[in-house]
């Protein structure tokens, strides 16, 4: 068995020492690598004493049953996030990255689930740099092995309650690796990585790919298209990480005036007509997911290729450490060729689920196809998913949620194309009279990007025979008796 020979902890320490000037942070709130990891360890040493204790030890290259300690991070993304992501990481104390927007009552359930020791929402992130400074290198963090669990991240829970995802040392420095070998990334790289950091991408590509590498490590408080170019132009960015829903907001919001003086000369999300209106020479695409090994398969790509509409799907070749393979429906699977490079699995009430079959392959639920090559190209999600604006809308959830409105008797939640990339949702609703107003207030309180925008009246919901389940893929096809936008 190889590993990485090394821990997230221990490879900051390492990278604080060797280029202590690296910068991290938000673009208007930046530190040095060093200073910010001394405030990481001051906090570090302040959850320790606070009874906090260091979990997810495990000799057997899977990860134990219920970590000893746990933490919650219920924050948006700022400086202070990273520090205190740090702070647990430093501490051995396994933390979970976990969407701020979502509603109250979907977090208590899915926090019911992680059972944390501690949760730290945006009040608790001022401790980050008020808890004083120590050494990270008298830290437990830096002594844990490469199959410890390191932190959960959440799945969009598109067919369920949102599952946590165990992610190790082992894996992040495998994903980094790879991502900052594709990106090329060096020493003289600034990456800017403007997404919430409890995505896979921003942390994972952005965040730990120029940690990795020893670039500058920078990200935004909030995505702004019309703050992105001035930012990128500013701060001398050299390589972003991006995905769909901003690389469309920015072709639409922005010009290659905007973008006039910038240094960007790679980024992810290979997109041929984002590379060209805006001069990035090189870019790269890939296929993974937060499971399947943050990203398996990459390819690389310059401007003078000739880039297919579909660019981003393709997936290119596998990792060396990673081995795929298309059943015969054509969903994806893939299994580790080396330890650690996939997800930990799914934490589940009486431990970790590892999610393989006997012969350890991860089904991945996605669709796809084999190019001229011989390399991967990603299809679609094979299950039936709602994406606004970059956030998969967790259909149960919102489902449950409508069932509060008198009157709505029988109805689904389902989608219709968008102006970008992104989906619209619908409520297809077989209700007559239709309780308008009641459907109206209780929508109100749900986040932007779970409302439905438009209720399509129809005669039924179709369902299956034998179990009654939606087949929200026959929605489309139903007679709308008539359409009723929502505000």
């Amino acid at each position: 068995m190889t590993t990485t020979g090394t821990s997230i902890a221990g490879m900051l320490t390492r990278r604080a020492a060797s280029r202590p000037g690296l910068r991290l942070g938000t673009v208007d709130d930046q530190l040095r690598l060093d200073e910010a990891l001394a405030f990481a360890a001051g906090r570090a040493k302040r959850l320790l004493d606070s009874g906090v204790r260091p979990g997810g030890r495990s000799e057997t290259g899977v990860p134990p049953n219920g970590a000893r300690g746990r933490v919650a991070l219920v924050a948006p993304t700022s400086t202070d996030y990273l520090l205190t992501w740090m702070a647990c990481v430093l501490a051995g104390i396994p933390v979970a990255l976990v969407n701020p927007t979502y509603p109250a009552d979907l977090l208590e359930q899915m926090l019911d689930r992680l059972d944390p020791t501690l949760v730290i929402g945006p009040d608790g992130l001022a401790a980050a740099r008020t808890s004083g400074t120590a050494d990270p290198a008298d830290l437990p963090g830096t002594a844990t092995g490469p199959f410890d669990t390191v932190s959960y991240m959440h799945t969009s829970g598109t067919t369920g309650l949102p599952k946590f995802c165990v992610q190790t040392n082992e894996y992040f420095l495998r994903l980094a690796r790879a991502m900052s070998g594709a990106l090329e990334l060096g020493s003289t790289d600034r990456v800017l990585a403007p997404l919430p950091l409890f995505h896979i991408n921003p942390m994972g590509y952005g965040i730990l790919g120029a940690l990795y590498a020893g670039a500058d490590a920078l990200t935004v408080g909030k995505f702004s298209a019309s703050r992105f170019w001035p930012d990128v132009v500013e701060q001398g960015v050299t390589a972003l990480v991006l995905h769909a829903p901003p690389v469309e907001i920015l072709k639409r919001a922005t010009t290659g005036e905007d973008a006039a003086g910038h240094r960007v000369r790679t980024m992810f999300y290979a997109d041929g007509e984002f590379l060209e209106r805006f001069s990035i020479p090189a870019a790269v695409s890939g296929y993974g997911s937060t499971e399947a090994a943050g990203v398996t398969h990459l390819k690389q790509w310059t401007a003078q290729d000739d880039l297919p509409p579909d660019a981003s799907r393709h997936g290119g070749p596998a990792r060396a450490d990673i081995e795929w393979r298309l059943d015969e429906a054509g969903l994806i699977q893939v299994r580790e060729r080396e330890a650690g490079a996939l997800f930990g699995g799914y934490l589940a009430e009486d431990g970790i689920d590892p999610h393989r079959d006997t012969d350890g392959w991860f089904d991945t639920g996605d669709f796809g196809r084999v190019d001229a090559d011989g390399n991967l190209v990603f299809v679609e999600r094979g299950s039936e998913s709602i994406r606004v604006k970059g956030e998969f809308v967790p259909i149960p959830f919102v489902e449950n949620h409508l069932a509060n409105v008198p009157g709505l008797a029988d109805f689904a939640l389902w989608k219709r194309p968008g102006e970008l990339v992104d989906d619209e949702v619908v409520l297809y609703a077989a209700a007559d009279p239709l309780p308008y107003e009641e459907i109206t207030e209780v929508v109100a309180q749900l986040p932007l990007f779970m409302r439905p925008v438009t209720i399509a009246c129809v005669e039924r919901i179709p369902r299956d025979a034998a179990a009654g389940k939606v087949q929200r893929r026959l929605l489309a096809e139903q007679k709308v008796i008539r359409w009723v936008e929502l505000p």
